[in-house]
């Protein structure tokens, strides 16, 4: 421990006050070893060794560099707006919708477009799904599999995200109409658990059992709400703000800013559930054995 002097004080003793240590430097002692230990300390801990914020950053690049440009040509060819399907994921309203739509205004020759071009597109948005997929593998400590099955999970993966963004679309239109914000969340609960479950699922090639990435995929999808409640709330003014002081390129770094909170969701959601697994072997395993709990087998050996 460091004094304010730079002195270094030995550990303190229950009981027992140390010379220059002060009641503040105490409680500071005693709360970081309590924080250290606890399960906010391990989910830190565990949060920091995989290094989430600077993957999160590096999630962020690739989406705007590889993904967006993908979104573009096949939300163009479907002949849907972009800014619409972004404005949903983001849960903009109309104002900051109307703003995003500054940013992907379609050119003069947005319908030509070459097989050169489709290719690197599909290339740049399989490096976005790898990159998922190399966090599912560190979380869950799975090996990496060979190359042909990561590819087809990879492709897989793309192919339910557009699915599940066009059915979140829709049931959102659907439940917009009958005008219950609490039946619209819970259907996008369920939606965003029932995606990251099978994204887990798919990226890690079915290395781990269904059962066990269900806690993951729960606190990913509790994440995912929260975070688009509170896009909702913030980006929204955000990104009118800034596209009124900087353009187009404001809207750029709010959407930036909106990605890396989306790794750090998915991240938050993975390490969760494996450390509630880690807490809880004895349960998993009575569920995997298919016996009943612990309390249930008591009760009826009283009877």
């Amino acid at each position: 421990m460091t004094g304010r002097r730079g002195r270094r004080f030995p550990h303190p003793v229950r009981g027992h006050r140390p010379a220059g240590w002060t009641t503040l430097d105490r409680k500071r002692h005693e709360a970081a070893e309590r924080l250290g230990s606890g399960q906010v300390g391990a989910l830190w801990n565990r949060l920091t060794a995989i290094d989430f914020f600077g993957n999160s950053f590096q999630l962020a690049a690739l989406a705007i560099l590889c993904f967006f440009p993908l979104l573009i040509v096949i939300t163009t060819s479907a002949d849907r707006s972009t800014a619409t399907v972004v404005a949903g994921w983001l849960g903009l309203d109309q104002q900051a919708a109307k703003a995003l739509g500054t940013l992907f205004k379609p050119g003069g020759n947005s319908g030509t477009i070459t097989v050169t071009s489709v290719i690197l597109l599909v290339l740049g948005a399989m490096a976005v799904a790898g990159t998922l997929q190399n966090w599912y593998q560190k979380v869950f400590a799975v090996p990496s599999p060979g190359w042909e099955r990561a590819v087809v999970a990879r492709l897989a993966w793309l192919a339910s995200l557009f699915a599940y963004s066009a059915m979140h679309a829709v049931t959102g239109r659907l439940l917009g109409k009958a005008g219950s914000p609490v039946l619209q969340g819970l259907s996008g609960l369920v939606l965003s658990t029932l995606f990251w479950w099978w994204s887990a699922g798919v990226l890690l090639v079915h290395a781990v059992p269904w059962r066990r990435l269900f806690p993951a995929a729960l606190v990913t999808g509790l994440c995912w709400m929260g975070l688009g409640v509170f896009s909702a709330f913030y980006f929204s003014a955000a990104i009118v703000s800034n596209e009124q002081r900087y353009g187009p390129i404001g809207v750029v770094m709010v959407i930036l800013s909106w990605v890396v909170a989306v790794g750090v969701v998915i991240h938050l959601g993975s390490v969760i559930g494996c450390l509630y697994l880690e807490r809880h072997p004895a349960r998993q395993a009575r569920r995997r054995a298919g016996r009943a709990p612990g309390w249930v087998t008591r009760r009826f050996r009283r009877r």
